[in-house]
């Protein structure tokens, strides 16, 4: 059990290293890590939902347009800041100028985001500019709800 950088360390740096590795608050730090087969299943389901949501957002028109107009619907009831986690044009929302797509986070859940489809002369930059803007905990709670209703939802 030997670490080729531990063998290369006085040996009072080693003993304080090994020491405070099996002090008893490092073992707990270590063991919350460590996920139970529990939380495994619990994510490997949360993963499994999303694959479902994101091929149907990317596959079937009438679950885009579904997603698009309860995006439009919360906007209209709640306001943009209660809907997006930025700033964004209330005209591209109010005309559903935008595609409902999946976020891949480096780390966490992927969330829900909006991705803008204005043509350059339409109020665009020029260029391919693709910037994807994150939705709202409760906003992409009621998506994602419709999504996973039995039947499909849509």
């Amino acid at each position: 059990m030997s670490d080729s950088f531990i063998d290369r360390l006085p040996s009072r740096e080693r003993e304080k290293i090994r020491k405070r590795l099996r002090s008893p608050e490092e073992y707990e730090r270590l063991r919350e890590k460590v996920k139970g087969p529990e939380d495994l299943e619990r994510e490997m389901e949360k993963n499994a939902e999303f694959a479902e949501v994101r091929l149907a957002l990317e596959s079937e028109p009438k679950a885009q347009d579904k997603a698009r107009d309860a995006v439009r619907e919360f906007v209209a009831e709640n306001g943009m800041d209660a809907a997006f986690e930025g700033k964004i044009s209330p005209e591209v929302v109010s005309k559903g100028l935008f595609t409902v797509t999946l976020i891949e986070k480096a780390k966490g859940q992927p969330k829900l985001g909006i991705l803008p489809t204005l043509k350059p002369g339409e109020g665009a930059p020029s260029g391919n500019v693709s910037e994807t803007l994150s939705l709202k905990p409760a906003l992409q709670q009621q998506i994602l709800s419709s999504f996973t209703l039995p039947g499909g939802g849509y």
